[in-house]
C-alpha cells in the first residue's frame, strides 16, 4: 500500500479521525506508534514514519500507544472492498485462520504458496501473515487482560500464543510492559466466567436505526432478535456456541463504538467472534467516501442527506445468508423467517445449522415447494464436499459462479449472497421488485436495463445504494 507522507501528515497534524484505521503513525522520537487522530502526539515531521498496519509499526519495532489504542481503531475499509488475495488473506487473518490452521492452511485457502502470499502481504501491508496473526493475537491477549478475570497463563493460550514465555514478551514489547500492567491499569471485572464486554469503533456516521430495522425484520426466531436498540444472536464458532449482544452507541469521532458483550462457550474464539460481529454491522466501511459519491446523484442526494451512513449489514456465517436466499425467493419477508426459524428448530442445534446437519434433516424440516427444499440440500452438499467456497476469504467471483450453477439459484441470489455473505460493496440487483419500486419513488428508471444502466456511476459502492433503494420502495 502506498502511503503518500503530504497526505498522511496533514490527517495527523489536523487529528483527523476519517483516517483511523487507514494507516498509522510512528515516531522515531518515542517510539510509539498512534492512531492518526491520538491527542498525544505532535510530532514533527522527521521524526514520523508511516505504516500501512498495526503489525508493520510492531515490525518496525515500534510499541502501541497507551492512550489512543491503535489497535483498537476502525480496520482499514480496503480490505472489505478489494476481492483480491490479499482482500481475502487479511479477511481471514482476522477471522483466526492462521491461529487454527497455520501458514500453510491460510495459503491453501487462498490458493498460492507460503511464500508468495507472505511477499504479497509485506508488499501491500508491511508485514507477512505471522507478523499480522501476532499483532491480533496482542489485541486479544489485551482485550482478556482488561476484561475478564481469567489468569495470565489461561489468557495466553486463548489468546493463540505458543507459550506464556511468548505472550510475556509480545505484550510487552508490543505494549511497553508485561501483562500484569494493562490489568492494573484497566481491569474490570464481569459477572461470569466466558463474558467479555468491549468496545467496537467504526467511523462515523453510523445509520443504527437503518441497520438494526434491517437485522430485525428478517430475525430468525430462536436465533436472533432485536431487543431496545440492541441486536442479539446465537453464534457458531470454531470451538464452540457463543451469544452476542450488539448496541450502537452515537458518537464521534474515536468516540463511536458499539457496545459489545460476548459469552463465549470457549474465549480462544473472541477473535472470530469480533470479526465477525464487526463484518455484521459493516464496521469497517468509510461512510464518507460511500455517501460522498452516491450524493452526488441528485437521485440519491436528499436520501443521503435525510439518512447518512447507511450501512450493509453483512452476516457471520455465509451458508446461513445463503439459505435465507434460497428460502426468500419469490415470498416475503416475515414468510421466509418463519420458515427459516422451523429449519433452526428442527436442527435442534444452537445457533443457525451448518451445511452438514442440513443436509441430515428431514423433508418435513422444509416447509417449501419440493424443488426448493432440494436446492437447499444440493447448496449444503456443495458446501460440505468444498465446490462451493461461502467463507470470509472466498473468491467473490468464483462464489458467484459456483452458486448459479446450482440448479434453482440465479442471479439474484448468487448477488445477494455476495453482497452480504462475501462483503461485495458493488452489487446490484435490478430485477428485485423493491429495487425497482424504490427507483421508482426516488424519480429513477424502474426499467431493469435502464435501471442498472444509471447505477453504473455509483460503483463501486451499489450494494450501498441498493439498500437505499430498498428503504425508499
Amino acid at each position: 500500500m502506498e502511503l503518500e507522507f503530504e497526505r498522511c501528515y496533514r490527517a495527523v497534524d489536523s487529528r483527523d479521525q476519517r483516517f483511523d484505521g487507514w494507516f498509522y503513525t510512528a515516531v522515531t522520537s518515542t517510539g510509539i506508534y498512534c492512531k492518526p487522530s491520538c491527542p498525544a502526539i505532535t510530532p514533527k515531521r522527521a521524526n514520523v514514519r508511516f505504516y500501512p498496519s498495526a503489525a508493520a509499526a510492531q515490525r518496525a519495532g515500534f510499541r502501541a500507544c497507551r492512550r489512543c489504542r491503535p489497535d483498537a481503531a476502525p480496520g482499514s475499509p480496503e480490505w472489505d472492498v478489494r476481492a483480491d488475495t490479499v482482500g481475502r488473506a487479511m479477511r481471514l487473518i482476522g477471522d483466526g485462520v492462521v491461529d487454527r490452521e497455520g501458514v500453510p492452511g491460510l495459503a491453501s485457502r487462498v490458493g498460492y504458496t507460503e511464500r508468495h502470499l507472505h511477499r504479497m502481504l509485506v508488499a501491500e501491508v508491511g508485514a507477512g501473515p505471522l507478523a499480522l496473526a501476532r499483532a491480533q493475537r496482542a489485541q486479544t491477549a489485551r482485550i482478556l487482560v482488561e476484561t475478564t478475570d481469567l489468569g495470565l497463563a489461561e489468557i495466553a493460550f486463548a489468546a493463540g500464543f505458543g507459550s506464556v514465555r511468548q505472550f510475556n514478551d509480545t505484550i510487552k514489547e508490543v505494549y511497553g510492559g508485561p501483562p500484569s500492567t494493562l490489568r492494573e491499569a484497566k481491569h474490570r471485572k464481569t459477572p461470569e466466567a466466558g463474558v467479555v464486554n468491549l468496545r467496537l469503533a467504526y467511523r462515523p456516521p453510523l445509520n443504527a436505526p437503518a441497520l438494526l430495522e434491517f437485522l430485525g425484520d428478517r430475525a430468525i426466531p430462536g436465533v436472533e432478535e432485536v431487543v431496545d436498540g440492541t441486536y442479539k444472536r446465537s453464534l457458531t464458532l470454531p470451538h464452540g456456541a457463543a451469544e452476542v449482544e450488539l448496541t450502537p452507541l452515537p458518537g464521534h469521532g474515536g468516540g463511536a463504538h458499539v457496545a459489545a458483550t460476548l459469552r463465549l462457550k470457549d474465549v480462544r474464539d473472541l477473535a472470530p467472534a469480533v470479526a465477525r460481529c464487526r463484518r455484521l454491522l459493516d464496521l469497517d466501511a468509510d461512510p464518507e467516501a460511500v455517501d460522498g459519491l452516491l450524493g452526488t446523484d441528485h437521485a440519491l442526494a436528499k436520501t443521503v442527506e435525510k439518512e447518512p451512513g447507511v450501512r450493509v449489514p453483512r452476516a457471520v456465517d455465509g451458508f446461513e445468508t445463503a439459505v435465507r436466499a434460497i428460502v426468500g425467493q419469490q415470498i416475503s419477508v416475515p414468510a421466509t423467517r418463519t420458515i427459516l426459524g422451523r429449519i433452526a428448530k428442527s436442527a435442534g442445534t444452537a445457533g443457525f445449522p451448518d451445511a452438514a446437519a442440513v443436509t441430515e434433516l428431514p423433508d418435513e424440516a422444509f416447509p417449501m415447494p419440493a424443488a426448493r427444499r432440494e436446492t437447499i440440500r444440493g447448496l449444503a452438499q456443495a458446501v460440505v464436499d468444498g465446490s462451493v467456497d461461502l467463507d470470509l476469504g472466498a473468491d467473490r467471483e468464483e462464489l458467484v459462479q459456483g452458486l448459479v450453477a446450482l440448479p434453482g439459484i440465479g442471479a439474484w441470489t448468487a448477488g445477494y449472497v455476495a453482497m452480504r455473505a462475501a462483503g461485495d460493496p458493488d452489487v446490484f440487483l435490478p430485477t428485485d421488485l423493491a429495487v425497482r419500486r424504490g427507483a421508482k419513488a426516488l424519480g429513477l428508471p424502474d426499467e431493469p436495463k435502464a435501471l442498472e444502466a444509471h447505477a453504473a456511476a455509483w460503483r463501486p459502492w451499489r450494494s450501498y445504494a441498493l439498500i437505499r433503494l430498498w428503504r425508499n420502495a
